[in-house]
C-alpha cells in the first residue's frame, strides 16, 4: 500500500501535480483511492508522521487484543493515548479493527474527528490491499476529492479592471462551466470579488488541466483581454481575499511549508 500526500500550490502551472499523477497512473495501474474529506494539511502530516513513528514499535505480540480494545470513549484517557490506539488499530489487518474505528467516529470528540477519519481510511486501505493482493495508492490532499477527481481552488485575475462587469461574469461562468463539464470535470462553485474570480472544481488527474484553462481563458479574452493568462491553483485550502492578494502581489504563499509533495509508504508488503 502506498500513501501520497499531494499538496500543491502553483501559479505558472509549468510543472504541476496533474503531470505527476498521470505519470504515476502509468506505473501503477492498480486502484487509486482519493481521500474525499477536506482535512487540514497539518493534521494529515501530524497523523502520518505519528503513524510512521509508532509503526516501528508495533509487532504481532504487542498488537491490541481486538476482543479487549481499550475504552477510548473514557474522558479521563489522555488524548495522545487515544491517538496511539487509533493508529495501532489502523495497522491491524482484521475487519474488527476497521469496524471499531468506523463506530468510534460517531462518538469521537471534535478534536479527534479528522484523526479518526484518517485512521479509518488507512485501515480500509490495508484490508483492501490484503484481500485483493495488489498494491493500492492512497492520495491525500487538503481539499479532498471524489472518485478519481481531486478538488482544486483556482483563482483568475482580472487584467486592467478593478472588478468584473456583469456581462464578463456571465461569460466567464458559462465558458468555464461548459469547458469543465466537457472535460469530465465538475465546477462546484464560482465567485467574483473585486478583480478576482475564485472557483472550486473537481478535476480527474488524467485531464490536461492547463490546456483546458488556457484555452477557456483565451476564449474569454477574445472579448477584451480582461483576464491575465496566469492563474493560481492550490489543493491545500481555499484562500480568502487577503491570502490571494498576498500571494499574487508579494509571492507570499500562505502556510508555505505545507506546499510540498510527500511520498510515504506506511505499510511494507512484507508486513501484511
Amino acid at each position: 500500500m502506498f500513501l501520497l500526500l499531494l499538496h500543491s500550490n502553483s501559479y505558472t502551472m509549468d510543472e504541476n501535480i496533474f503531470d505527476k499523477l498521470r505519470e504515476m497512473s502509468g506505473k501503477f495501474p492498480e486502484k487509486f483511492n482519493i481521500l474525499e474529506e477536506q482535512i487540514d494539511v497539518k493534521v494529515q502530516m501530524e497523523y502520518f508522521k505519528f503513524s510512521k513513528k509508532h509503526k516501528k514499535n508495533i509487532d504481532k505480540k504487542s498488537q491490541i487484543d481486538l476482543d479487549n480494545i481499550p475504552n477510548i470513549n473514557n474522558e479521563e484517557l489522555d488524548i495522545e493515548e487515544k491517538k496511539k490506539t487509533l493508529v495501532e488499530l489502523a495497522y491491524i489487518d482484521d475487519p474488527k479493527a476497521f469496524r471499531f474505528i468506523e463506530e468510534y467516529i460517531k462518538t469521537a470528540p471534535k478534536e479527534l474527528k479528522d484523526w479518526v477519519l484518517l485512521a479509518m481510511q488507512q485501515s480500509k486501505m490495508l484490508l483492501e490491499s490484503s484481500l485483493l493482493n495488489e498494491n493500492q495508492i492512497f492520495i491525500s490532499t487538503g481539499l479532498g476529492g471524489k472518485g478519481n477527481m481531486l478538488r482544486y481552488f483556482i483563482v483568475l485575475i482580472g487584467e486592467g479592471i478593478t472588478e468584473f462587469a456583469e456581462f464578463q461574469q456571465k461569460m466567464v461562468s458559462s465558458e468555464f462551466e461548459f469547458a469543465l463539464k466537457n472535460n469530465n470535470c465538475q465546477l462546484e462553485k464560482i465567485e467574483f470579488e473585486e478583480k478576482y474570480v475564485t472557483m472550486t472544481a473537481l478535476i480527474p488527474f488524467d485531464v490536461a488541466f492547463q490546456k483546458v484553462f488556457r484555452t477557456t481563458l483565451a476564449e474569454c479574452n477574445q472579448y477584451g483581454n480582461f483576464i491575465k493568462p496566469n492563474f493560481l491553483v492550490t489543493n491545500v485550502k481555499t484562500l480568502n481575499i487577503t491570502e490571494i492578494k498576498d500571494f499574487i502581489e508579494n509571492n507570499k504563499s500562505p502556510n508555505k511549508e505545507e506546499f510540498e509533495d510527500i511520498d510515504f509508504d506506511p505499510i511494507d508488503d512484507d508486513e501484511k
